[in-house]
């Protein structure tokens, strides 16, 4: 059986190449940049390619927290990172009913809990002490939080209630948000018309812009990291790979990020700016409106080439105004791109954004091209069943007996010193 297009033949064993090419990106995503260069350092056969010789032999950035492998002794209390003290010393795992696991990542588990003296339901991000340790990359969590604590004022971007620890884990208690991930959406529909991907951009954009303006870069911006709420407006998770105290003309020269989206200058490993979040807009419009990222392929060290020196290519099934600001998004000089001048105010007055009032945006005044149609707290449809089928852990809603913590617990208790906090009554006010 053949399918016939105006341009070619699609035969069925095409077909199901493109299938196992999909499916085969589908799995890829969800390995972090971290984990895929260990693996691909694993690999004595692609280590010879020169691209990925290249990017490998990075010499040591002044921020370097993703790429440092070398072992060093565990913190010890004068490195401790003290943030001062919790408002909610009180807070303990037993306060929850933990009832079914929602996300996973590489440090621990996204749960969807009910608080048991009230009936809220909140998503409780746990997170292993020891494996941030061992990965050296408990700075990034700090981050998180400290991001996560300046996100209280703004529609688009996930809020924090609190936080707190016990000897061998952090607890994030977070919104709960139940209309799935970008990613989950596209990844059933496969691409977006173009009014429904700029209903999304546009939201994207004002949380980015947001965040530029507490000078936090975001640098990890992808369809995984963005989620639907009831309603159906984003919202940005994942602060992980927050960048803080970047000025308007300020940079850094960490390598990291997601190999879809990294931008052509992290790649050349260069000092960059906030406008990688611009170019990780563009990926991300691009793969809602035709399905992929702009550059991907297969082959990664071919990917990277393409990011690096492919020119951007466009179908011609997309507005003039769409392509120009893909175009716009998509430079690969950092100093001629979208947004470098004067940042988040260049995008949201470019030509494609003309329908959007952004008042009525961030009031939520604009209806959502798309309403999951959850009926309640525990409707899991739009979550991955690879999580929700999984057995909630029993260690995750009960703190250790302090008399079995071992030493390197206790150290690794002493490394996330004020972690916890709870906000002040004004924030309410």
């Amino acid at each position: 059986m053949t399918v016939k297009t105006e341009t070619s033949v699609l035969t069925y064993s095409k077909s199901r190449g493109i299938v196992a090419l999909v499916t085969a990106f589908m799995k890829q995503r969800r390995m972090g940049l971290n984990d895929f260069i260990q693996r691909l350092a694993t690999n004595s056969y692609a280590c010879k390619h020169p691209e990925v010789q290249s990017i490998m032999n990075l010499s040591p950035p002044q921020d370097t927290e993703l790429m440092n492998t070398n072992p060093s002794p565990p913190p010890s209390p004068s490195q401790q990172i003290n943030l001062g003290p919790s408002s909610n010393p009180s807070a303990k795992p037993s306060d929850f009913h933990f009832l079914k696991v929602i996300g996973k990542g590489s440090f621990g588990k996204v749960l969807l809990a009910r608080h048991r003296a009230d009936d809220q339901f909140y998503a409780v991000k746990v997170l292993q002490k020891k494996a941030i340790l061992k990965k050296k990359e408990e700075k990034h969590i700090m981050s998180e939080r400290n991001v996560l604590l300046k996100n209280v004022k703004h529609p688009f971007l996930v809020g924090l209630h609190y936080s707190f620890q016990t000897t061998d884990k952090l607890y994030f208690i977070l919104d709960y948000i139940n209309g799935g991930e970008l990613f989950y959406h596209l990844q059933r529909e496969r691409c977006f018309l173009e009014p429904r991907a700029r209903f999304y951009a546009a939201e994207i954009a004002s949380a980015l812009g947001y965040l530029h303006s507490l000078n936090i870069v975001y640098r990890d911006l992808k369809p995984e990291n963005i989620l639907l709420d009831s309603q159906g407006h984003i919202i940005l998770t994942d602060f992980g790979l927050c960048k803080e105290n970047i000025e308007p003309n300020g940079t850094t020269s960490t390598f990291c990020g997601t190999p879809e989206y990294l931008a052509p200058e992290v790649l050349h490993k260069q000092p960059y700016d906030r406008t990688v979040d611009w170019w990780c807009l563009g990926a991300v419009l691009y793969e809602m409106l035709y399905g992929l990222p702009p550059f991907y392929s297969r082959n990664t060290a071919e990917m990277y080439d393409n990011i690096l020196n492919k020119p951007l290519q466009l179908k011609p099934n997309i507005s003039n105004a769409a392509r120009h600001l893909l175009e716009g998004l998509l430079q690969k000089d950092r100093t001629k791109r979208l947004g470098c001048t004067d940042d988040f105010t260049e995008i949201k007055n470019h030509v494609f954004f003309s329908p959007i009032n952004w008042d009525d945006l961030n009031a939520k005044k604009i209806t959502p091209p798309f309403n999951p149609n959850v009926t309640g707290p525990n409707d899991l449809r739009h979550f991955d069943p690879e999580f929700t089928d999984e057995p909630v852990p029993s260690s995750i809603g009960c703190s250790p007996d302090s008399a079995l913590v071992t030493a390197s617990i206790k150290e690794a208790a002493e490394a996330f010193v004020g972690f916890s906090y709870a906000p002040s009554m004004d924030s309410y006010l």
